[in-house]
């Protein structure tokens, strides 16, 4: 058996530039299945699940660290508290776009003969 030299077959693996994989991770990040953001950007989810440890080991340091159940549950706890505070900031629209219309509107429509008898004499 002869053995093939590495030139002569081509590299069948994907190369991915830091600025996909950065695109992937915060498409994963956002999205609640990492299986998901991987269809959508067209990669294997293990390969995310790679990037997503690789990330994660990056951010805390440690491989041991970032294992850690209770570190895990913490950052998803946190995650979880982000996502509510950016609901809690963006505008009502009925609140911020025309303040008091809701209570105009209501004036307008009710009807001053429909309202409750007075319950005491004057």
């Amino acid at each position: 058996m002869s053995a093939k030299s590495s030139k002569s077959t081509p590299d069948k693996r994907r190369k991915y530039d830091d600025a996909f994989k950065a695109e992937a991770l915060r498409l994963a990040s956002e999205s609640r299945s990492t299986q998901a953001a991987a269809q959508q950007v067209g990669i294997s989810p293990k390969l995310l699940y790679r990037w997503q440890q690789a990330q994660l080991v990056a951010e805390v340091g440690s491989v041991e660290v970032a294992r850690d159940p209770e570190v895990r549950q913490l950052r998803a706890q946190l995650k979880r508290a982000e996502q509510e505070l950016d609901i809690l900031k963006k505008p009502w629209p009925s609140s911020a776009s025309h303040p008091g219309e809701y209570l105009s509107l209501h004036r307008a429509t009710a009807d001053p003969s429909a309202r409750a008898p007075a319950l005491c004499c004057a």
